[in-house]
């Protein structure tokens, strides 16, 4: 299945680049001037929106849920169309894109430690190998257990319950009592599969410790075993039993010695779960009256929430760039160009139910997105599928940007039937 231009640089393989950060890979790829290949399903790909399909050069219809024929499919296509890279826009298919990379000879992870990245108990033994500060945890199968554990008061209150893999704080709960635990336990367990490509999925549950105090992500480019840090961006959610994120922003407003600290340990998170070659994206928290900060989770992947463009309109690093440089076993770009600000805002309903209308107003140094249509379906908001939009504000400093983009959030309108 070809399509697309024709030949024209060299080539990389992103295995899906449907996940949120696609359309980033799509605009770095023609600023390098790569051939850009997706790995999908068949009838993904019959559904990929016409902006992505015209940017691809060709495809890969595999099934990647079978590893060893996907293996054997992406092999020989990466050797007949001379591709000289391999990334996952997908966190679960971190582990297959270093076990591509290693099998034809490209920049890639570590497959001995990738699945690290994409599984949150193999995650908490990496970094406690590696002697990663992240909060303690357990593993628990059913609700009983975890009834045990929160009586037991080994990991104090409130508890985090969290599926062992899934993203987009889906099946994540912040639980104060053990009579909540049943319903939580069975909210982190209904992910047997992953949409859409029906990934079989560790349906195991983790307690975590609850880290009180400020979060913050920061990205980590791994250029042949060398970390690159990024910027500090601050993490804003809700309160309560579900914490969606509701904004970010860069730069994060923490003192240098301490974003240095972030930075330093989201590297070590990194390179904890294998990555060697391409990018990380470390959430951590802060406790409060420390200068400590905990790793809460890494994933080997460039961030969701179009952080990408936060950070680039921030410093003028493109993460995307970096990134394909990295898998290219070239020299990324990480070095800051521009000392502005960025704040993006998630527009949020106050319950689940049919959207019937959606307005946002226009400010200048702002610019809005729709997720979601009038008629369209809003789940309630228990995670980050239930947000309705986006604006993301430009300006020279933090200050400012926070104030252009709470002023439209505040101002916008979302009425749920």
């Amino acid at each position: 299945m070809t399509i697309g231009g024709g030949p024209r640089g060299p080539a990389v393989l992103v295995i899906e680049p449907m996940g949120n950060a696609g359309r980033f890979l799509v605009e770095a790829a023609e600023r390098l001037g790569l051939r850009l290949y997706a790995a999908t399903h068949e009838d993904i790909h019959d559904g990929y929106p016409v902006w992505l399909r015209s940017a691809l050069t060709g495809v890969c219809a595999t099934d990647l849920t079978d590893t060893p024929k996907a293996l054997r499919d992406m092999d020989v296509f990466c050797r007949r169309h001379s591709v000289s890279g391999v990334v996952a826009c997908f966190e679960l298919f971190t582990p297959l894109a270093a076990l591509l990379a290693r099998r034809v000879g490209l920049p890639g992870n570590d497959p001995a430690l990738a699945h690290a990245a994409r599984n949150k108990i193999r995650m908490g033994e990496a970094f406690a190998a590696a002697g990663v500060p992240a909060p303690r945890w357990t593993v628990v199968h059913d609700a009983a257990e975890a009834q045990r554990v929160a009586r037991s008061g080994e990991l104090g209150r409130p508890l985090v319950v969290k599926p062992a893999e899934q993203g987009g704080s889906w099946g994540v709960s912040v639980v104060y009592t053990p009579r909540e635990l049943p319903r939580a336990v069975e909210a982190a367990r209904r992910y047997t599969h992953a949409h859409p490509h029906g990934l079989e999925l560790d349906t195991r549950v983790l307690l975590q410790e609850y880290v009180p105090g400020a979060e913050y992500s920061c990205d980590t480019i791994v250029a042949d075993g060398v970390a690159h840090p990024l910027p500090v961006v601050r993490k804003d959610t809700t309160e309560g039993r579900y914490r969606i994120e509701t904004g970010h922003t860069c730069p994060s407003g923490l003192a240098p010695p301490l974003a240095r600290k972030v930075q330093d340990v989201a590297a070590r998170a990194a390179l904890a779960v294998g990555v060697r070659n391409g990018i990380a994206h470390t959430e951590v928290k802060i406790p409060r009256g420390t200068q400590t900060p905990r790793v809460i989770e890494t994933g080997a992947r460039l961030p969701g929430d179009n952080l990408c463009e936060v950070v680039e309109a921030a410093t003028g690093v493109s993460e995307a760039v970096a990134c394909l440089q990295a898998v290219l076993g070239r020299e990324p770009d990480t070095v800051a160009s521009r000392a502005r600000a960025a704040a993006i805002r998630f527009l949020l309903p106050e319950r689940g139910g049919v959207l019937r209308r959606v307005s946002v107003p226009e400010i200048p140094g702002t610019h809005s997105e729709l997720h979601l249509s009038p008629g369209d379906t809003v789940p309630e908001p228990a995670d980050s599928s239930c947000r309705v939009g986006h604006v993301v504000a430009h300006a020279e400093t933090v200050d400012q940007a926070c104030g252009l983009a709470g002023r439209v959030a505040a101002r916008s309108r979302v009425e749920v039937g």
